[in-house]
């Protein structure tokens, strides 16, 4: 276990339950309608600490009865909070997630105060940055502010972890010279690179692209193909296992929360450690929710020892 510090996202997640994605000018009515704690960032911290590691947090919510709910969710999962900040007279960020019965799910972001996240705020952590073993960092809040965090970690000789999501094609060099570690999907993987990954070869070539770019560890996931990881003299697919979906909502940020609790800071266990994140998400599609869903690390274990001893 690691000392993690994550500058991300925090939302509350509306989820309307519905048979089929509609069509254009359709109107469908809902199975259910449910609200959870989530965001990308919000989701990759509970992860983190469900898995042991020591979790500090670096965003901001809005002065609202969801942020007031979603501090009380971090205490609760005991990551830190001294750097959460509260801007007034703004919303607690929002997700609206369009839940499929297939389990799969389209997602609409209202920000909210994450996008007033700053460079400051991660500079006033930037104790907590330097003594931390990883930092996270994915793309629902600022990008200087991301940068500034990987700066920080840099400077301190730590490894910096970016989960380049939701998918952008503006990302700064800057950014990517200070990432160790970079873990997108297939759709964020190509909107990078320019390569479209359907196969195992176009994995490698758009891998060798994103080490070009300075970036030590590679590790494109492929839903429930599992993940291509690519590090070092390592390159091969980590297939996943084998689980009937019922929500996807936080199953990557599930994997990465995961990672970081089992990763060597010289990354030397990749492979190893992308097994045991791949075990702890396929805990989280197979129930509703985001915070809901993702397990700690005494439940995977105990399921990484079955799968060992079948």
């Amino acid at each position: 276990m690691n000392k993690v510090t994550i500058v991300g996202s925090i939302n509350v997640d509306n989820i309307m339950h519905i048979k089929k994605l509609p069509q254009p000018g359709e109107t469908i009515a809902m199975s259910e309608f449910s609200k959870a704690a989530g965001g990308k960032g919000a989701n990759q911290a509970v992860a983190s600490s469900r898995a042991k590691n020591e979790t500090i947090f670096v965003g901001r919510v809005g002065d609202d009865d969801n942020g007031r709910f979603m501090l009380e969710q971090f205490k609760e999962n005991g990551i830190n909070v001294d750097h959460v900040a509260i801007t007034p007279n703004q919303q607690t960020g929002q997700a609206y997630i369009l839940l499929q019965e297939t389990g799969q799910n389209s997602i609409i972001i209202q920000h909210g105060a994450n996008f007033d996240v700053t460079a400051e705020d991660v500079r006033n952590a930037k104790s907590q940055i330097e003594d931390s073993d990883f930092v996270i960092a994915q793309f629902e809040t600022p990008i200087e502010a991301t940068i500034e965090a990987f700066k920080i970690a840099r400077e301190a000789g730590k490894i910096t972890i970016l989960n380049p999501a939701p998918a952008r094609t503006d990302i700064p060099e800057e950014l990517l010279e200070l990432t160790d570690l970079i873990t997108p999907n297939e759709t964020e993987a190509e909107s990078i690179t320019g390569i479209k990954v359907d196969s195992e070869e176009s994995m490698k070539k758009s891998s060798e692209i994103f080490h070009q770019m300075g970036i030590k560890g590679v590790i494109i996931t492929i839903g429930e193909r599992g993940s291509y990881v690519s590090y070092e003299d390592i390159e091969e697919i980590v297939p996943a296992f084998k689980v009937k979906a019922v929500d996807t909502t936080a199953a990557g940020d599930t994997f990465l929360g995961a990672l970081s609790s089992e990763l060597k800071p010289d990354l030397s266990n990749l492979r190893d450690s992308v097994i045991y994140a791949s075990k702890s998400s396929s805990f989280t599609v197979q129930k509703l929710g985001a915070f809901p869903s993702i397990p700690t690390r005494e439940v995977v274990e105990e399921a990484l020892k079955e799968k060992n001893n079948e």
